[in-house]
């Protein structure tokens, strides 16, 4: 539980940052050798979390939810049901746009679905943007910025204990999205914390339970 607090007031201060300023490697040596974080999936995966929302700093509910990611793709779609099994909100996307299967409140608002599927698609997919650029923080962590077209960013970051971390900025260089990964397995992270900017600022606490790859076959069959 202390862990839980600790992260959430964590992101509750990074919540007023703006887009940091990234440092050139000092030499060429270390230009050559730098290499951006990549904590995203190399391969397709069906993974299924146990997801603590928070509002407030209070949880307000318990939730399961089932991604299915495919980098090969760029696709993405996902399930949210109760800890009893019912389907709360069901939906897929890809680069031609996104299709809600099922959506019950408070999942059917008109940007909840578009949301969703960014945010997994943050979380899960390498950055389509181009890279603008990449060297260290001013606290010595690592770091790769793609501008978006939308004119967003993504900062990519390493710091010096080996922990990775995601945040998106808008066009106006305001961060939206803290995302802060811990705890790996079989090249999967365990535990993944998102922080988001919106009308209600909420926070989401992601633990890994079950994940199987996915082969290409299978998913023709589907």
């Amino acid at each position: 539980m202390r862990r839980h607090l600790l992260w959430i007031v964590i992101f509750f201060l990074s919540s007023c940052q703006t887009l940091p300023i990234i440092n050139a490697p000092s030499s060429p040596r270390k230009e050559k050798s730098f290499v951006c974080p990549d904590p995203f999936l190399k391969r397709n995966y069906r993974l299924v979390h146990a997801i603590e929302a928070r509002l407030d700093g209070r949880v307000q509910s318990q939730i399961i939810g089932i991604t299915l990611a495919l980098p090969d793709t760029r696709s993405v779609s996902c399930a949210i049901i109760t800890v009893e099994g019912m389907s709360l909100f069901e939906a897929e996307a890809n680069p031609h746009g996104i299709n809600v299967k099922r959506a019950l409140p408070p999942f059917d608002s008109k940007d909840f679905a578009n949301n969703m599927m960014e945010d997994i698609k943050l979380i899960f997919l390498a950055p389509e943007g181009v890279l603008q650029n990449r060297g260290y923080l001013a606290d010595g962590s690592k770091a790769c910025r793609y501008r978006q077209e939308n004119g967003g960013w993504i900062d990519v970051i390493e710091n010096e204990s080996g922990e990775t971390q995601i945040k998106r900025y808008s066009s106006s260089e305001v961060l939206k999205r803290d995302v802060r990964f811990s705890g790996t397995h079989k090249q999967l992270y365990q535990r993944i914390g998102l922080q988001a900017d919106a009308k209600f600022d909420y926070f989401l606490l992601m633990n890994l339970i079950e994940d199987q790859p996915i082969k290409k076959q299978a998913i023709k069959r589907n």
